[in-house]
């Protein structure tokens, strides 16, 4: 027998067979996100009653009887879904702190947030990370966590709208909305619908954390800060003193591995450690590793170093042989937040397993997971003080973690499939992504580091050696901050070319948003920039081109066709001459010259072979659609089969959107609309602002044409917040006419 959610998610499933639509197109017509309504029709989420109506009035059906088996669904619950936990392992010796955990767990339940604070090392994060797991029961959507690198040296905290994108990522929302109050709100949206444990480690102060917070819901946020967050509406503190002599005690005695009495001496150890867990820990190592000592000698030792900090860190780190002690002085320069043993052997210059078991086992090294360590903030503070008094050594060992970063980014980016890179370097471009996936955080960090260092040959090849994963993620919050880092340095260099060419990738990223007025200006630098060379001008005027296109210039971005047509001539390039003549054609059919365009892409088509031809067979499918309607849909499928076999999904979406157009023109809407669907299903992962508001405006036209009166006018108000969102006044009058027609 079904249960009641399962009976409404077999409601649901039918509107979506009824609608026709493929999940994202129904999801914009419903005004959801695409990851809420896969978790509705997976059963793992009971929709809001809201958006059951909003489903219901895609198909035009009376959501009314549906209104009882959702009230059974919702009181019933939805099915169990794989929890989510990202938290970081719990302590297996976590001591004492029985009253603050017992309070923060109270908060959570009665005001769904806490921030705890207190000093470095009094241990925030390990209370929170230990609280956390032992909620995990009550909070069956996951266990979210994510550091904010407020107070990690040699870090600049993580900025609001980064940790946003990085959190949304976290709930598979992978191409959130630019702006950071829209990420917010998305935020906010997301997690009302579930019950999540979110811990926001190392906050830098109230303003960092206040656009992360949850709303209404029933969701929890865990906040850790050093600083009082007293300017937190609804988020109520709680204090960490340093641990309590028995607790303390306690602690010690676990990390030591023995049973204390009451010694003189371990109080002695206690008050240098100044009741911090982690000196506890690292007090409590050393002694382990140390048979012949007793509690008394480690006092003595402690108490011949000067701080009270320096006592527990410097002991151990006394203790250390001296090629153990420069790799600990080293990680204190290591940009990132973790690494690998490879990316310690560069920066040691040695072979560096061994050294980095004795810091791990010394408690100056932390292993995440197999293979993965990372340094606490004190600590590492400590380590780079220590390096810092051997300039030459830490700049020498920086610059070749920098080089070890760049040669490894550079490698892996060559194995991917790429339009300037036919023929990659044989590898696993899966193995490439996942590595850029995973450093992606320590690469912007070395690129950061680098110019600090004034070390411009990495600043201006990093990011050209991650263009094609940029390309892969248009829209990440640091490509253009890098881009226009690269190209000062670049300029520093005396490169000009060099220089031009990131300054068209910065184009390139801006136009891929949507933001054209900016990517004109990206292009304009390059142009001036650039050496007299025709193969970069001929790129710059097509992209030019491109970008006037869109913004509705259409005489203007002729003009730039036909000059890149001309250089791509002088130069050899058929492939290229041929791409600007079909585009030339495109904006000529829309100037309303159907004879010169059908004539334009014919001199494309007679140039390209391969996939250079799919700009030439949608220009001519389109100029002939009116008059030779199925000679225009032959052509139009070529290219849809064209950028499938090549595997080109922007270009698939491209062409099935436009096969779309062609055959609304026939009077075939059934099937445009099916082709505009199936579009807006390649846009899904591709964070591509542009093309989708390419396919909004041809989808609405299709819908009005078709008498889908109210899901054109869904799709235009898109259009409209998508264009007022950019600045592009174009697509927002082009938009606004279309709802003229329709009211």
């Amino acid at each position: 027998m079904s249960s009641p959610h399962d009976h409404l998610v077999g409601q649901l499933s039918r509107i979506k067979e009824l609608s026709g639509l493929s999940l994202r197109a129904l999801a914009l017509q419903a005004g959801l996100s695409s990851s809420s309504l896969s978790r509705y029709l997976a059963g793992r989420l009971v929709p809001p009653w809201e958006a059951v109506v909003a489903l219901c009035r895609v198909v035009g059906r009376d959501p009314r009887p549906l209104r009882a088996g959702w009230a059974e669904a919702t009181r019933a619950g939805a099915a169990p879904a794989p929890r989510r936990n990202d938290l970081p392992a719990d302590l297996f010796d976590f001591t004492g702190r029985e009253t603050e955990a017992a309070l923060v767990e109270e908060l959570l339940r009665t005001a769904g947030a806490v921030a705890v604070d207190g000093m470095g090392g009094v241990g925030k994060t390990s209370l929170a990370v230990h609280v956390a797991h032992r909620l995990a029961p009550a909070y069956p959507d996951g266990g979210l966590y994510i550091d904010l690198n407020g107070f990690t040296p040699g870090q600049e905290p993580l900025e609001p709208q980064a940790a946003l994108g990085r959190l949304l990522a976290a709930l598979d929302i992978t191409h959130p909305p630019a702006g950071a109050a829209e990420r917010a709100a998305l935020w906010r949206s997301e997690l009302s619908r579930r019950r999540a444990l979110v811990v926001l480690d190392n906050a830098a102060d109230a303003g960092h954390v206040r656009p992360l917070l949850p709303g209404a819901g029933r969701s929890a946020v865990l906040v850790t800060s050093r600083h009082r967050l007293v300017s937190l509406d609804g988020v109520p503190p709680v204090s960490l003193e340093p641990l309590a002599d028995a607790d303390a005690a306690h602690l010690f005695g676990r990390a030591a591995g023995l049973t204390l009495t009451g010694q003189d001496a371990v109080g002695q150890v206690l008050r240098q450690c100044g009741g911090l867990p982690l000196a506890l820990r690292m007090a409590g190592a050393r002694l382990r590793h140390r048979p012949g000592w007793t509690v008394a000698v480690l006092a003595e030792r402690l108490r011949d170093n000067a701080g009270r900090f320096d006592a527990v860190f410097g002991m151990s780190y006394q203790q250390l042989d001296t090629e153990q002690r420069r790799m600990f002085r080293l990680l204190g320069v290591l940009p990132g937040t973790d690494f690998d043993a490879a990316a310690a052997g560069a920066l040691a210059d040695t072979a560096p397993d061994q050294v980095l078991e004795e810091l791990v086992d010394a408690h100056l090294v932390q292993e995440l997971s197999p293979g993965r360590y990372r340094t606490h903030d004190l600590i590492r503070r400590y380590a780079a003080d220590l390096a810092a008094e051997r300039g030459p050594e830490s700049d020498a060992a920086l610059r070749r973690v920098l080089d070890h970063y760049l040669a490894r980014a550079v490698a892996h980016d060559a194995t991917l499939p790429a339009p300037h890179r036919p023929r990659p370097t044989p590898g696993d471009p899966a193995e490439a992504m996942a590595w850029f996936d995973l450093e992606y955080v320590n690469l912007v960090a070395c690129f950061d580091a680098a110019v600090r260092l004034g070390a411009d040959e990495v600043v201006a090849a990093l990011p050209q050696a991650m263009r094609v994963w940029f390309f892969r993620h248009r829209g990440t919050d640091d490509q253009a901050r890098l881009l226009e880092g690269a190209a000062a340095a670049a300029e520093r260099l005396g490169r000009d070319r060099e220089r031009a060419a990131l300054l068209a990738d910065l184009g390139f990223a801006r136009a891929a948003a949507g933001r054209l007025t900016e990517a004109l200006a990206a292009y304009g630098r390059a142009a001036r920039s650039g050496p007299d060379d025709d193969e970069l001008a001929a790129g710059l005027a097509l992209r030019t081109g491109f970008a006037l296109r869109d913004l509705g210039d259409l005489e203007a971005a002729r003009e730039r066709f036909r000059w890149a047509g001309a250089l791509f001539e002088r130069l050899g390039r058929p492939a290229g001459r041929a791409q600007a003549l079909a585009f030339e054609g495109w904006v000529t059919l829309g100037l309303g010259r159907p004879g010169e365009a059908v004539d334009l892409a014919r001199a494309s088509l007679a140039l390209a072979d391969g996939p250079a031809r799919i700009p030439g067979l949608v220009t001519l499918g389109l100029a002939l659609a009116p008059d030779e309607p199925a000679e225009a849909l032959r052509l139009l499928r070529d290219a849809v089969e064209l950028a499938e076999r090549n595997n080109l999904a922007h270009n698939q979406a491209w062409c099935r959107n436009y096969l779309g157009v062609a055959l609304r023109i026939t009077g075939a809407y059934e099937e445009a609309l099916d082709q505009h669907r199936r579009a807006f299903e390649l846009l899904e992962p591709l964070a591509e602002v542009q093309l989708e508001l390419n396919v909004l405006h041809s989808y609405a036209e299709t819908c009005r044409v078709a008498g889908r009166r109210d899901e054109a006018l869904r799709l235009l108000d898109r259009t409209i917040e998508l264009a007022r969102e950019l600045g592009r006044p174009y697509d927002e009058k082009m938009a606004r006419e279309a709802v003229d027609l329709i009211r």
